[in-house]
């Protein structure tokens, strides 16, 4: 059980949180021909526009209802109303996301109202979905924004149906899930013959594709109609903590039953997930996953020797932090330096001493002794510091490409992430052990064994 500690320090330095809105923002881009919009200045949007594009390296649809100092004060109906006419006049969207700022949240803006008086006065855009959620800046972060809009997503759009799919599944993935990782979970599930719905889906337009044309809109994820028949599957799979409040809502709405699987970095996590499909769908599990869950034992085994002991540091959002965390102490890493973004259930379980709410500060403080640090790219400079190696993860990754196709997830994404650790303090400490498994394998076994020894050594370490 780890001690949850809030700082309280009046200023922030070096902040390791984003802000809800932009977490909402994110998960309107997984929704098909949507186009997600900010209440609130022209500079809010601008910031998060920006973090988007240096991330993802795609083209960002991003509007704003530009709000300025005179609005403010007075109210921001107008600013709504002809954000939301010229969006559908130019762009003809199915969906329009409407998430809220600190700015227009501290004057107080009735939106829920607003809105209805714009439908009443323009019956043009009956047809077009507006889905508004509230996501003041200055509470919460990133993966609150996410779980708040998935939230407000169902209650908009979720509707009981007689008629039920038999093989179809609603996903709700978490916000630390890269279009990589859904389209693995995608694979795995479709491999049992189901079919998933992933609300949001950005695997869909997030993934780094080319399209045929230009669009203003989002082009690939969850779409209007899957929206509106979420009540029609036969289960719901929600993945990481955060989704636990909408799966539930979910369930409430429409009568479809839920499964919680809080990650699915690790072996037994993904053991979970296979059972869970397996029972679901009447089928075994394919030969394929128990090849590479074959596979991933022996890469655990391999990787362990170097893992084990070692201290690594750790900045981002809860459900991250718990999955990447979770799965290192398995591997024998101690977790010496956690700090996060926001509260959750999940932080006082994490196997440590103490995860911190703070900044990077807070982190760097921490991780003076740490063998790795892991957080996004705003952590390079403090790296440059402490002189210990460094792995990005996480949103915003600007500084390398192919931020949104890294598969953590599965029994392959598992593999690879443990390889890719291991090889990690392969590289750095090599020349300082020489005592290691690496070093001792030429002479056929592990800190004097011999040859016999070293095949008992392999057993144990497999039961």
């Amino acid at each position: 059980m780890a001690a949850v500690i809030t700082n309280h320090k009046s200023c922030t330095v070096n902040p390791l949180k984003m802000s809800q809105p932009i977490g909402a923002a994110l998960a309107f881009m997984g929704l098909n021909h949507c186009l997600p919009t900010l209440h609130g200045s022209q500079g809010c949007t601008s910031f998060g526009l920006v973090l988007f594009v240096r991330h993802f390296r795609e083209m960002i649809p991003l509007q704003t209802t530009a709000m300025n100092e005179v609005t403010t004060i007075l109210g921001g109906m107008e600013n709504i109303e002809q954000a939301i006419m010229n969006i559908w006049n130019r762009n003809k969207p199915e969906i329009l996301g409407l998430a809220s700022t600190g700015l227009t949240e501290t004057k107080g803006d009735d939106v829920d109202a607003y809105i209805r008086l714009i439908r009443a006065k323009h019956p043009e855009i009956a047809d077009m979905a507006i889905i508004y959620v509230s996501t003041p800046d200055y509470v919460g972060a990133f993966q609150d924004g996410w779980n708040k809009a998935v939230m407000r997503i169902v209650q908009e759009m979720a509707a009981p149906c007689e008629i039920k799919q038999a093989n179809r599944v609603n996903v709700l993935p978490g916000s630390h899930l890269t279009a990589g990782d859904i389209n693995e979970i995608r694979e795995i599930i479709e491999a049992f013959g189901l079919e998933p719905v992933f609300i949001p889906d950005i695997s869909g337009s997030l993934d780094g594709h080319i399209p045929e044309d230009f669009t203003p809109t989002t082009l690939g994820g969850t779409t209007l109609e899957e929206l509106r028949t979420m009540g029609a599957a036969r289960a719901t799979i929600a993945i990481g903590d955060q989704m636990h409040a909408a799966a539930i809502e979910l369930e409430m709405k429409t009568g479809v039953p839920y499964a919680m699987f809080d990650r699915l970095t690790g072996l037994e996590a993904n053991d979970n997930l296979m059972q869970y499909l397996s029972r679901l769908s009447g089928r075994p599990v394919p030969m394929k996953y128990r090849r590479q869950r074959s596979q991933l034992q022996d890469a655990l085994l391999d990787a362990h020797f170097f893992t084990g002991g070692k201290k690594v540091a750790i900045g981002a959002e809860p459900d991250m932090l718990w999955s990447l965390g979770s799965f290192l102490a398995e591997m024998g890493c101690e977790l010496t330096a956690n700090v996060t973004t926001t509260h959750s259930p999940m932080l006082e379980k994490l196997p440590a001493a103490e995860v911190l709410i703070g900044d990077l500060e807070d982190l760097e403080t921490r991780a003076k002794d740490c063998d790795l640090l892991i957080t996004h790219s705003h952590g390079r400079q403090m790296v440059e510091r402490l002189h210990i190696p460094f792995l990005r993860m996480g949103i915003p990754t600007f500084d390398r490409l192919g931020a949104a196709h890294r598969i953590t997830v599965g029994y392959r994404g598992t593999r690879d992430f443990a390889f890719e650790i291991a090889n990690i303090f392969l590289a750095n400490d090599h020349e300082a052990t020489p005592n290691t498994w690496a070093d001792s394998n030429e002479h056929g076994g592990c800190a004097g064994c011999n040859g016999e020894a070293n095949v008992a050594h392999t057993q144990v370490a497999f039961s």
